[in-house]
Order: structure tokens, then C-alpha cells, then sequence
């Protein structure tokens, strides 16, 4: 059981420090509004893991055979978002130093933060196929040991929090350092990003067909 732990905390860790939309849109949140806000978002995103885990672990084909069914169109609605996102952020002014922290320690503010966050990952149902890979690379029977699925649920979910925490504080600590102009260009290019990666996403839905 232990080492099913384990092996989930690893993947949870690993999958959440890969370079992505939420990457950037943490990193920005934590730059902008300070640690608590990097860590909320980060917890959305943990969530989210947690749930797909879930969904691959304890074998739910009542909820994963409609989400992949239904793919294109949530990933189409997260792609939007995310852009909305990017806009947003691309053209956000930087406000004052000692706003940034009361702003983000308003309950709403939070909430809103985590709300996003968790909507975005879930706007991936594919993801559900990576747990599963993990799940019959661990060994476990879907749907037979429900200890051992739980186990690995737990692990996932601890461990893309905790890559979260590490990064909103290591992004934390740097925020005394950084004046409005390069928060800016901070904004600024973290804005085309999330656009980027959600253009990609948009078509990455519509293969090119064969000439």
C-alpha cells in the first residue's frame, strides 16, 4: 500500500511541475497577488487531479465514458476560458505593493481563484487516460481494491499540492524583488501565452485532414 502511495505522490508531483497554462497562470497569480493566491490556484488544480484520478482508480465509466465523449466540446469551452484568461491578464495593470496581498486574501478572490483553476483542468477529460495508464502500470484490479485505489487518489492529489505549495512559495520569495515595469512584461507575456496554449488547445480539436 505504501508503494502505492508513493508512486501516486510521484506522478501527482510530476504531472503538476510540467510546463503548461496553469504553469503560467499560478506563476502570474503569485507574482500579482502573492503566495496565498499561487497556492489557491494551485489547490484547484489539485482537486482536479484528485477527481480524474478518482475517476480512473475506482474504474467510474458512468462519468468517464461521457466526459471523453463529450471532449471536444468541454475542451473547446476551456480554451476559451483560458483565452479570456490570457486577455485578461495581458492587459491587468500591476497594482500597488501593498494592495497586491489585501486583494488576494479577500474569501471571494479566492474562491474565484481555486473556481478557475479547477474548471481549467477539468476542461481536459483526456486526462483521465493518463491516470489510467497509471493505474494499470501500478497494478491495481479497477474497481476490486478500493484501499488501494483510494491509496493512490490520496497520493496524486498530495503530491500536485505539493509541487503547488513549492511553487508559489519559491515564486513568493521573489516578489520583494520585482518592481511594476517587470511585472508588466510579466503580465504581458504570461497573457500571450494563455492564449497561445489555448489556440493550440482550440486546434489541437480539429486534426488536419490528409491532402
Amino acid at each position: 500500500m505504501q508503494t502505492v502511495f508513493l508512486k501516486g505522490l510521484a506522478f501527482g508531483f510530476l504531472l503538476a511541475a510540467a510546463v503548461g497554462p496553469m504553469w503560467v497562470l499560478c506563476l502570474r497569480r503569485t507574482l500579482a497577488q502573492g503566495v496565498p493566491a499561487g497556492i489557491v490556484s494551485g489547490m484547484g488544480i489539485a482537486a482536479a487531479d484528485g477527481l480524474y484520478a478518482a475517476v480512473a482508480a475506482f474504474g467510474i465509466t458512468a462519468l468517464s465514458e461521457p466526459l471523453l465523449a463529450q471532449r471536444a466540446g468541454i475542451a473547446l469551452g476551456g480554451s476559451l476560458l483560458l483565452a479570456w484568461l490570457g486577455v485578461k491578464t495581458f492587459i491587468a495593470r500591476p497594482a500597488p505593493p501593498d494592495a497586491r496581498d489585501g486583494d488576494a486574501l479577500r474569501a471571494a478572490g479566492l474562491l474565484r481563484q481555486f473556481g478557475s483553476t479547477l474548471a481549467l483542468t477539468l476542461a481536459n477529460p483526456p486526462t483521465i487516460l493518463a491516470f489510467a495508464a497509471v493505474v494499470a502500470s501500478i497494478g491495481l484490479v479497477v474497481g476490486a481494491n478500493y484501499a488501494a485505489a483510494a491509496t493512490l487518489v490520496a497520493g496524486v492529489a498530495l503530491g500536485s499540492a505539493a509541487w503547488w505549495t513549492f511553487l508559489a512559495f519559491a515564486v513568493g520569495s521573489l516578489r520583494g524583488r520585482i518592481g511594476p515595469r517587470f511585472l508588466r512584461a510579466v503580465n504581458a507575456a504570461s497573457g500571450l501565452l494563455l492564449v497561445g496554449f489555448a489556440l493550440w488547445q482550440a486546434l489541437s480539436l480539429y486534426p488536419a485532414r490528409p491532402l
